[in-house]
């Protein structure tokens, strides 16, 4: 999911016809510790999102199966859609449903777009490029669900933009919020052998970036969603752990990741956690992550839904 930046809105084709429809977990894609998704970087960023839906998308799946709907939403809205891990299991879990994807950056909107003709679901997607911190959001209908996976704590004003989604929702319909509780974990605990330990020591440095960067990281969103009128119905933590890889995505896609966190951290690592990190993140070096063969992927999500009253 990507920081909202400053865009116009644009629309690509009509409203559909039905009127007023993925952490992960976007499974729910993360944002990246770093970056502007329309910066140099942004083909980089949209990988991570990309090799994030792919390797926990059986969780993603899990979530959309656990929304508390007593019938099939007919439109749904995903709310900072990045590449579309929210938006093809949505499409997937409700297959009558059309869903707008909105979303600050051309160039995962782009990724998008492919992957819904992929699948055959263009005539279901409505894609909206627009910028959530604006102060005037496009029209996005009047949808039953409205799904938001690792977006809302990167907006300017949450408890606005709460606010804002409690006003589009059709009455009594459902907002899923799904928001991380941190990066993925990817190396055992007393690894790399030259620096044990470092991705933790990792962690620990971006967590300076990520409070001046993303303050909202890790708010109290159920006690957020009630102050904006909410009903919280439900409440679900998702524990991911993946053992021992068998294709090479969740190489690359710690590769990736341990990438952007080295971007954010790298300011406040010592020169000796810096030297061991790069030896992981050399692809095509004897000590690179990708030959390793224990890694697991492991991180948490939190569900939110909550209903319009």
């Amino acid at each position: 999911m990507n920081h909202p930046s400053s865009h116009p809105a644009h629309h690509d084709g009509p409203p559909h016809a039905h009127g007023p429809h993925h952490d992960h977990a976007h499974a729910p894609g993360h944002a990246p510790p770093t970056g502007r998704a329309n910066g140099p970087d942004a083909g980089d960023q949209a990988e991570l999102l990309d090799l994030d839906a792919e390797v926990l998308a059986a969780h993603t799946a899990s979530i959309t199966a656990w929304l508390p709907l007593a019938t099939s939403p007919r439109h749904i809205v995903d709310l900072g859609c990045g590449t579309g891990a929210g938006t093809l299991a949505l499409l997937e879990r409700f297959p009558e449903a059309e869903v707008t994807a909105v979303d600050s950056s051309a160039a995962h909107l782009d990724r998008l777009r492919a992957k819904v003709s992929a699948v055959g679901a263009t005539e279901r997607v409505r894609v909206v490029r627009a910028d959530l911190d604006a102060a005037q959001w496009p029209d996005l209908g009047r949808p039953e669900l409205v799904w938001a996976s690792a977006s809302l704590h990167h907006m300017a004003d949450p408890d606005r933009t709460l606010r804002r989604i409690r006003d589009l929702l059709a009455p009594g319909g459902l907002f899923a919020v799904v928001e991380l509780a941190g990066f993925p974990r990817f190396l055992p605990e007393d690894a790399p052998e030259d620096a044990p330990g470092l991705e933790e020591r990792c962690h620990a440095a971006l967590a300076g970036h990520h409070a001046e960067h993303a303050p909202h990281r890790g708010a109290d969103w159920g006690a957020k969603l009630a102050d904006a009128d909410f009903a919280v119905e439900a409440e679900r933590v998702l524990t991911v752990d993946i053992g021992a890889p068998t294709t090479d995505a969740v190489g690359r896609y710690a590769l990736a990741s341990l990438r952007r966190l080295r971007e954010g951290a790298a300011s406040a690592l010592p020169s000796g956690d810096l030297v061991a990190l790069d030896r992981l993140l050399d692809a095509d070096g004897p000590h690179g992550i990708l030959r390793r063969g224990d890694l697991r992927v492991r991180t948490e999500r939190t569900v939110w839904a909550a209903r319009r009253v």
